[in-house]
């Protein structure tokens, strides 16, 4: 008497789309036996796909039949899906078990194996379901094509946002707070410039963002956070993008100054300089003896420390921090802007600050026009294309090429005006601006560690020296080079007799002269000052913008 193992597979699809079950198959396969005089050693259940032979049960069942050879005869099932659907896996394991001495046999679709002809029905038997299953696949992969290109997410649904089902059985992606919130913070960190991605990722998680390093990297570059479905490449269909019907996350110039970040094209990351709040200036003053900068330590003495700012090379220089440091806070006073002066100061910038804003308009018109040249470009190339001077794949560089430029200048159209601050909110912001540049040293006494640092910065672009304790000329930044002008009453330049005691600079031409001496100094003053700026635009950088984030920083 025949000994054999009954095997039992279904899937969870089948058994609901075909009414397969396991009590069915092991009815069958139980009579079969009792007919034919077969004893049943052991039934093996398995719910798993039979693309592959990875399958739990059947990998136990394997190893079981290695360890003890002429156990069963036969392993039975109902047809040949139940088996296998995968031709080629499914030879090479009737192979296997033959040479572990057992026949794998379908009940319903008996096949002699001594008879060679019965291979060709095997084959049909084998290949039809393998046939199904690719049709399905096939079928699913164009259902969710469509569907991408109707605008539906068709996946799990990225971080920040969750799959939820709508009413009618539509399913969509949906903001997932606060990991929403969360990245959408990460995003604007990074279009700034100032920190490195894994910086950014770090502080996201800080914050609570539930995203591994890579994910976050894939997450950043994804379109999807603008509302747009990307459609893979497919034979001769190019990749491209879709609107989605999801509500996107961040604005399209938002998406498009990180990409430029992420790829080298923005202002490279500045690592911050780390200094005690004895050593602020650590990092910026020059060794007078040998010009390399000068960095920062403690030295215990019997019950204190002493701070010194120090040479690291030969030279061996350095300086008392203390004394250096109140030196310095003595010199911030010729950069605290005149009271008297404020009202005026803020007058002249409001000026400044509108003619810019003008300058909008022209910048916006410069963009349409690029969007208009790269539009007629892909025209062009269409026209070639159709008279046969160049061929599809040419064409197809050029659309995709300007395609991506028209997006970015299109994003960059519809965000322009939100570069400059909005007028209502100007008044505001130079009030306390002004009120802090007033103040000056007060407000860089009371700060510590890395804000005074940003306001020694903001005064000294480059680095300077101390010589004998006492600051040495250096460069200036602009804005509090007019600050410093404004408080000189701009009259380190005259060449006029001692008797004429009007506070200018002797770059006002001398027309001015007659117009200027029968109004009060005030409005002299105001008058020069806007000659300064409107004649020498170094003294107010462009754009007026970033003025105002300086500014801003006070």
């Amino acid at each position: 008497m025949k000994i054999a193992d009954l095997y039992i597979r279904v899937s969870t699809d089948e058994q609901a789309d075909k009414g397969y079950s396991q009590r069915s198959q092991e009815e069958v396969l139980v009579r079969y036996c009792q007919a034919n005089q077969i004893t049943v050693r052991k039934i093996i259940y398995e719910d798993h796909s039979a693309k592959t032979f990875n399958r739990p049960q059947w990998e136990k069942l394997i190893a079981f039949l290695k360890q003890h050879k002429n156990k069963s005869d036969l392993i039975l099932f109902t047809k040949w899906d139940r088996f296998s659907r995968n031709a080629p896996d499914a030879y090479q394991m009737i192979a296997k078990l033959k040479i572990l001495g057992v026949e794998p046999q379908a009940i319903e679709q008996p096949l002699d194996m001594t008879v060679p002809e019965n291979k060709m029905m095997l084959a049909i038997y084998l290949t039809a379901p393998e046939i199904e299953n690719d049709r399905r696949a096939l079928n699913v992969f164009y259902g969710m094509r469509r569907a991408r290109k109707e605008g539906r997410w068709m996946a799990t649904a990225p971080v920040g946002y969750i799959n939820k089902t709508l009413e009618g059985g539509k399913k969509t992606i949906v903001f997932n707070e606060p990991q929403a919130s969360i990245l959408k913070s990460a995003f604007k960190e990074l279009s700034k410039g100032n920190s490195t991605v894994v910086d950014v990722w770090r502080q996201a998680k800080e914050k609570g963002l539930k995203c591994s390093r890579s994910h976050f990297w894939n997450a950043i570059r994804n379109p999807a956070y603008i509302g747009k479905i990307v459609i893979p490449k497919l034979k001769d269909e190019e990749s491209y993008a879709v609107d989605g019907l999801h509500e996107p996350l961040i604005s399209n110039s938002l998406f498009y100054d990180v990409q430029e970040f992420l790829n080298g094209r923005k202002r490279p990351v500045k690592a911050r300089v780390v200094s005690g709040e004895m050593l602020p200036l650590k990092g910026f003053i020059l060794c007078p003896v040998c010009n390399k900068v000068l960095t920062g330590s403690a030295s215990k003495g019997c019950k204190t420390y002493f701070h010194y700012y120090h040479c690291k090379s030969p030279c061996r220089y350095r300086l008392n921090a203390k004394m250096v440091n109140n030196e310095y806070e003595s010199h911030l006073n010729e950069f605290s802007l005149n009271p008297k002066i404020g009202e005026l100061f803020k007058m002249v910038i409001l000026d400044v600050y509108e003619n810019c804003y003008d300058s909008t308009r022209e910048q916006k018109r410069q963009l349409v026009d690029q969007v208009t040249i790269l539009n007629n470009r892909i025209t062009k190339a269409r026209e070639l294309l159709l008279e046969g001077d160049i061929d599809a794949a040419d064409f197809k560089i050029v659309k995709s090429e300007c395609g991506y430029k028209i997006e970015v200048l299109e994003s960059k159209i519809s965000e322009i005006k939100s570069e400059f601050i909005k007028s209502s909110e100007v008044n505001d912001i130079l009030d306390k601006a002004v009120d802090n540049l007033c103040r000056l040293d007060a407000m860089y006494t009371k700060s510590v560690g890395y804000d005074q640092r940003e306001i020694i910065s903001s005064i000294y672009p480059e680095k300077f020296t101390f010589e004998e304790i006492k600051v040495r000329t250096a460069k200036i930044g602009d804005p509090f080079k007019i600050i410093y002008l404004i408080n000189k009453k701009l009259d380190g330049k005259k060449n006029w007799t001692a008797g004429e005691i009007l506070p200018l600079s002797n770059w006002v031409l001398p027309t001015r002269f007659e117009l200027i001496s029968m109004v009060p100094e005030t409005i002299i003053l105001s008058i020069e000052l806007r000659e300064q700026y409107c004649a020498n635009i170094s003294y107010f950088p462009v754009p007026v913008s970033s003025y105002f984030k300086l500014l801003k920083c006070f």
